[in-house]
């Protein structure tokens, strides 16, 4: 399994100058290569390489593998939508390689440069560091995010083997309740909620005192509360994670999960949930209890989602009057009444149980990464 790691770069002010001296000439590179890419719908990297290589070494001054990696990144870019030219940041990523790169260790590392090669110390947690004991790969990502530096660095960390499931642990995955098994055990979303309504309400008057004033220090406080939203959101995934991939483990069951993909295109809510409905992070939640159930050799079974929350477990009767509520499950054949999340836990286990179905990972190849401050 691929791990990315996050590795944090010491700077001073002369190597930092020149690290965003080389990034900026190296973004300048890759736009160019996208507006000629996107005129001459040209998606092929040797064919682009052939024909702009030289081009791009004497008009940016690069250096050859620079230039490789650039017409790259642009390649790949513009693959992934060729109805419109790419565009990159003035402070983007540039792919780092064996040629360019090369490992000192986890605590220093060699970059190539405009100006050649410079060596710069990292700083690093005694989790990551027990990670990068894995092997770090010459690949990595430089990027530039609140004025420092960073290598998204990759390692090929161990898996363990799988085991042979006993039993099923079913989960339902949702808004108000992040996360329902099928044991009962349910995580509340009410403290991401009334995280998320404080911030949404802290960016709307920061916007109107920035629209009002143009005053400066409204932009800094937008600056400093971006992105803190998102860090809590990730770290109650990590941690709602951790905590159901044990369970399963300790009970030697497997976790069973309904196929969400595309949820957000075939649901509709109101206009007043719409900034709640869209901050749901299913889909970063399922991943980590993916990559989680992978590291520890944890099954994982997907399963058909259609009326898991409307389908009674004892009599199998399927009605949309079996919710009167959003939290309420009530029969109306046989009276069985519970919570609506449990209910649906319970039906997504039972359809593992018996259905067989095929594993189906979220992703193909599991990449995770790793922040500086080591947490997973």
């Amino acid at each position: 399994m691929l791990q990315s790691l996050e590795i944090r770069l010491e700077t001073n002010g002369r190597e930092k100058e020149l690290l965003l001296e080389t990034t900026r000439r190296y973004n300048s590179a890759t736009n160019f290569l996208a507006e000629k890419a996107f005129e001459l719908k040209l998606a092929n990297k040797y064919a682009l390489q052939k024909l702009l290589y030289r081009e791009i070494r004497e008009r940016f001054l690069l250096s050859a593998q620079f230039t490789v990696r650039a017409i790259s990144k642009v390649v790949e870019a513009y693959k992934r939508d060729r109805s419109r030219q790419p565009r990159f940041r003035m402070t983007g990523a540039i792919q780092y390689d064996q040629r360019n790169l090369s490992w000192k260790g986890v605590d220093c590392v060699s970059l190539l440069t405009l100006n050649g090669r410079i060596q710069l110390p990292t700083r690093v947690g005694e989790y990551q560091r027990t990670k990068a004991s894995f092997g770090l790969r010459g690949q990595a990502d430089l990027i530039y995010r609140n004025r420092v530096f960073y290598l998204i660095a990759v390692v090929e960390a161990p898996e363990s083997p799988q085991y042979q499931a006993k039993e099923t642990l079913g989960m339902d995955l949702g808004v108000h309740n992040l996360a329902t098994d099928s044991d009962g055990e349910l995580f509340s979303g009410k403290q991401v909620e009334r995280t998320r309504q404080r911030y949404s309400e802290l960016r709307a008057s920061l916007q109107r005192a920035k629209r009002a004033s143009q005053h400066r220090s409204a932009q800094r406080k937008l600056k400093i509360i971006s992105g803190r939203e998102r860090r809590f959101k990730r770290d109650t995934n990590h941690v709602i994670s951790k905590r159901i991939v044990l369970k399963a483990k300790g009970t030697n069951r497997r976790i069973a999960l309904e196929d969400l993909k595309g949820l957000r295109s075939r649901t509709t809510v109101r206009h007043t949930h719409r900034d709640k409905h869209s901050k749901w992070a299913f889909g970063e939640l399922r991943f980590f209890l993916e990559y989680k159930a992978k590291r520890e050799g944890v099954p994982i079974a997907i399963v058909d989602p259609r009326n898991t929350s409307r389908e009674c477990p004892e009599c199998h009767c399927v009605d949309k009057k079996n919710r009167p509520s959003r939290d309420i499950f009530r029969c109306i054949r046989c009276g069985l009444e519970a919570m609506a999340d449990y209910i649906a836990a319970i039906n997504i286990a039972s359809r593992a149980r018996f259905n067989e179905p095929i594993v189906a990972p979220l992703f193909s190849a599991v990449t995770i990464s790793l922040s500086s401050d080591g947490r997973s």
